[in-house]
Parts: C-alpha cells; structure tokens; sequence
C-alpha cells in the first residue's frame, strides 16, 4: 500500500463526513431550531441519538467524545452522560488490512521477519489495533497497527467535533470549550504519528528507570514506522482480576499506579493522559504495573506543575492570595473573587484526599453523592458569573485524574495519600524540574509541548 494513499485528502474526509455528518449535523439542527425558532426538543433523546451515531465508529471522533464526557460541564448533562458509555474497544480489522498494512510498512517480505505472527487481533481500539507475534530470535512482540485513512478520518472528525462543541455553546454550560478543542486536536494529530509515540515510550522509561515495579516495554526499532509500533510483549492480567485480592495486595498495586503516574508529572512535567484499563496490566505475582500504550502524552510547562503544587498549599494554608498566583501560572484570566472562590470549592474536593493526613479510600461514604452533589453546585454558580475558559492544559491532566480515580475505587484502595504525596512534593523546585524535563527529552529526542 502506496504511504500516499493514507494522507488527509479530500476524498478521505468526504468519506468520514457520510459516515457521521448526517447524524451529528441532525442534532445540532434540531438545537438550532430551539434556540433561534422555539422548537420544543428532547434533549435526552438527542444525545441518545449522538451516542448511536459515534458508537460504531473507530477512529478519533469517539476517543474525542469519551473525553469530552470526563470534563465536568464541558457538555450538557445529558451528552456527558450518553458519551461517557462509548467503549473504547472496536471490532478489530481483518487478515486482509493487516497483510496490506504490514507489506506497506515493512514491504512485501514483512513475514519472514518472524517466526510467528497471529492473525486475530489481542485487542481493538479507537485508532489501531495490536497483535501478538514473536521474532526470528525467539523475542515475544506487541504489533500496533493503525487504521486505514486515519489522517483524513481525524480532520474529518475534528470538524464534526467543532459541531458537537456547537452544540454545548447553544446550551447553559460553565466551561468555555476554545481551548479544549485546540488541545485535543493537537493531542490527537501527535497521537497519529507512531514515531512520536515510540519516542514517548522512551521517555518514560527514562523517567520511570528508578520505579522498581513500573515497567515500560522495549521498542524493536527497524520493525516501528509511522504507522507500525513494534514493542516487546510484556505478560499480565487485568486490574479487574485484582478486584477481590487481599487488602494488602490491593494496596500495594495502587501505589504502584500512583507512582506511574505522578512520579512522572511532578519529577518531569509530563503524564499519561489515558489511564484506560486497555492501557496497562497486572504482573500477577507482585502487583507490578506495565505500561503499554504512550500515544496520550502530555508534556507541561514546568509553572504549570509548580500551579498544582500552589494551589494545594494554598487549600491546606487557606490562602486566597497564593491561589489567585496559582490560577494565574495556570493561565487562568481576569478571574473574579466570586469566581476564584468557586474554583477553590472544587480543587478542595479534587484535592480533599491528598489533604487528609491517615489512611483512607479516595471516596468513603457518600463521596460519590457528595461529588456530583458539589459538581453541580459550583459549576451551577460559574454558569451564573457567566462561564470559564480552562487553559489547554487541564484537559489530559483532569483525563488522568479521574482516570485514576476510578482505578483507586475499583481497588478499595485504603493508603495515606497525604503521605504519599508530600513524598512526592517535598523538594519541589521548579527550576530543578524544568532542568531535568529538558534533559530527558533531549535524550529522547522530543521537545516541549506548545501551547
């Protein structure tokens, strides 16, 4: 297969555009004609029929929606509610598109480089798919392939994304989605290149080569293109096989995800922003993580961590003033008092375990009441001071957190995450951070993320 074939091209969007033009563009219609001519609309019928036009498709238009739905008051209830049941997984592409995208990265020869290569996918997402094979030396491997046409698939649907994000500003909604959008079609054009997210891979291996029980496969080099990702295979179970293990066992791998994680973002700026049980497994003996899949990378400015850093101390001290200098490094502007007040009744919450000194579980009693309970009052009163644009950088960021979240919920995971973190914190400077990101990526070849 010609690598020209897959470019963006016209013919490649207009394609995607019949795909999901019809159903997205009819939901906005129908919004439109609420607002501008008084049609009564369903609103939750509407975002029924959003769910049941993207939940066929592969490709980044569901990765987008899935995301959307874990911002709070991005979108409507109604759509975030719809959204947030998208599954990741997608029927896996046949024999025939792997032979033809196998000869087209590695020529026509492609299976004499090894000794096995199984036909059926091992797993099936938004933007490729994997297979299990195994080198001529006998080295178990991980293949991901992407998708036909993704380039002109992924501009097709960040098209259909600017409607979709229509809709939500016809409504009442707190969050202001400009620069949302800008971050996830930045995120997602990175995410399409394998190259880069080979490079990633390399990064956290560096960034994690002191995390003991966190382990990053190896990328096979001269079997990884653009659109070929070839990595060793790493053995594991789910997390979901952990459910019901003793409380120690349970404990012992939270912490573990933790520090895959954190350790990253507040030693070098950077995280993964996917925490999807499809992303990582279990090593069964000791609750080691592996980490597997790097196209969701997000690499901060170093003021933004040292914003994270601010705003905690700031909740723990209750001082509005290192508050306000927090928002500020994040890129927040013109911030009313009212407004910075609300902010801080919602970083409690997000921040409330981090700032309980014993061990505890992320949510004890009626967290989950009691979150959607403050979710909506806050938001409700920043719908009232008239909405907040999010600087880019909270996207992936709030992605990993609720992410992890969930991971620690499913666990019953009972640690003293004050402890934890303040281990995490405790030398923080900002300059030595920012030294330290830019020899990593160096030594990996990357460069910062622009905003």
């Amino acid at each position: 297969m010609p690598r020209d074939d897959e470019d963006n091209s016209l013919f490649g969007r207009v394609g995607r555009y019949a795909k999901v033009g019809v159903s997205v563009g009819g939901v906005a219609a129908r919004l439109a004609g609420q607002r501008y001519l008084g049609f009564d609309v369903d609103r939750d019928k509407n975002a029924s029929e959003l769910r049941a036009a993207l939940g066929g498709l592969k490709g980044p238009l569901m990765k987008a929606a899935q995301l959307l739905s874990t911002i709070p008051d991005a979108l409507p209830s109604e759509y975030a509610r719809e959204l947030s049941q998208l599954q990741a997984n997608a029927p896996a592409m046949g024999w025939a598109f792997v032979k033809r995208r196998m000869a087209g990265e590695l020529g026509p020869a492609w299976q004499t480089r090894f000794s096995r290569f199984d036909k059926d996918a091992a797993a099936a997402a938004s933007l490729g798919q994997v297979h299990r094979a195994v080198l001529t030396d006998g080295t178990p491997v991980a293949c991901k392939l992407q998708y036909p046409d993704m380039a002109s698939t992924l501009e097709a649907d960040l098209n259909q994304l600017k409607v979709i994000f229509g809709i939500a500003r016809r409504m009442d909604i707190a969050v202001h989605t400009t620069e949302i959008f800008k971050e996830i079609a930045d995120r997602l054009r990175e995410e399409l290149d394998y190259r880069r997210e080979a490079r990633h891979a390399r990064l956290y291996a560096h960034m994690l080569a002191n995390e003991a029980h966190v382990h990053v496969p190896q990328i096979v080099d001269d079997l990884s293109t653009e659109r070929l990702l070839t990595m060793r295979w790493l053995d594991g179970e789910s997390l979901l096989a952990w459910k019901d293990r003793p409380q120690e066992d349970r404990d012992r791998l939270a912490y573990n995800m933790f520090q895959a994680w954190y350790a990253p973002f507040y030693f070098h700026g950077v995280i993964h922003g996917d925490p999807h049980l499809g992303n990582y497994t279990v090593r069964p003996d000791d609750g080691d993580v592996n980490l597997m899949d790097f196209g969701c990378v997000r690499i901060f400015p170093p003021s933004f961590v040292k914003g994270s850093i601010d705003l905690y101390k700031a909740l723990l001290a209750d001082n509005e003033e290192l508050a306000v200098a927090a928002y500020e490094l994040w890129g927040f502007k013109q911030l009313s008092r009212e407004m910075i007040r609300a902010l801080n009744r919602w970083a409690a919450f997000l921040y409330g375990p981090l700032m309980d000194d014993r061990p505890r579980r992320i949510a004890e009693g009626s967290a989950g009441q009691y979150g959607r309970e403050t979710a909506n009052s806050v938001f409700g009163e920043i719908r009232k001071l008239g909405g907040v644009t999010v600087p880019r950088e909270f996207v992936f960021m709030d992605r990993a957190a609720i992410g992890l979240g969930s991971v620690f919920i499913h666990l019953r995971a009972e640690i003293n995450w004050y402890r934890l973190f303040q281990d995490l914190i405790g030398d923080f400077d900002v300059d030595v951070l920012g030294a330290r990101q830019q020899a990593a990526l160096q030594a990996v070849g990357l460069q910062a993320s622009v905003a």
